[in-house]
């Protein structure tokens, strides 16, 4: 019997403290009834000195304005962020039909017969191999003697594995692993290169569909005026 009423005790103390923490903040209500207050239970002898009651109401005013203020920066704010995104939707749309370029190693699997996998090199290489990993860090692809020439570099990926199977939809990576004549890496830049098929909003933000698999607007870094190869 001893336990159930010790629970329901912590539970009410904890309630009341959480109330009592939501209150420790006064808003211009509480400011207000506590003016009341004191006009209500004040000494008719000694009455309040009418200048301090006068900064009182001036300081009431004062948080009044400073509160509102405060909501309409809020209402401002979030209506410009709304305008914002409608503007860049609209336009994000216009890209449809596009080839763009997107960065990094992240190579997404949707249903595609192909992609267009690129890097750049800083200087010339001795060997250059391009590898393929699944989620799980396994290799299911290397791509030997691509080329070891300083600059941009584009090949056509089929998305097969060593066995020639078909790679399931899903998220890969690939990596370039280069090295100079004395077996020293050389660090490439990596990127796709496909067409803007189609943009989708998400609840976290933009994405396009290059070749049909989904990217982020932030891993775009060049778009060209037509959508042929």
């Amino acid at each position: 019997m001893v336990d159930p009423i010790s629970s329901s005790s912590s539970q009410t103390s904890n309630s009341t403290t959480a109330t009592s923490t939501n209150k420790s903040i006064m808003g211009k209500d509480d400011f207000l009834k506590l003016m009341i207050s004191e006009l209500k239970n004040q000494d008719p002898l000694n009455p309040m000195d009418g200048t301090q009651y006068a900064a009182q109401l001036a300081q009431f005013s004062s948080l009044e304005q400073l509160t509102n203020l405060n909501d309409y920066m809020k209402q401002s704010i979030d209506a410009n962020a709304t305008l914002t995104q409608s503007v860049n939707n609209t336009m994000v749309a216009t890209l449809i039909g596009k080839e763009t370029k997107v960065s990094g190693s992240a190579l997404n699997v949707a249903g595609q017969t192909s992609v267009t996998l690129g890097y750049n090199l800083p200087n010339a290489a001795s060997s250059v191999t391009i590898n393929i990993y699944d989620s799980n860090g396994n290799i299911v692809k290397s791509i030997n003697n691509a080329d070891t020439t300083s600059g941009d570099h584009k090949l056509s990926y089929d998305l097969t594995d060593n066995n020639g199977a078909k790679l399931a939809n899903g998220t890969y990576k690939y990596e370039v692993v280069a090295k100079d004549s004395n077996g020293a890496n050389i660090t490439a830049d990596l990127y796709k290169m496909g067409v803007i098929t189609g943009v989708r909003f998400t609840s976290n933000g933009t994405v396009v569909l290059v070749d049909g698999a989904e990217y982020n607007m932030s891993d775009i870094t060049e778009i060209e005026n037509s959508g042929s190869k």
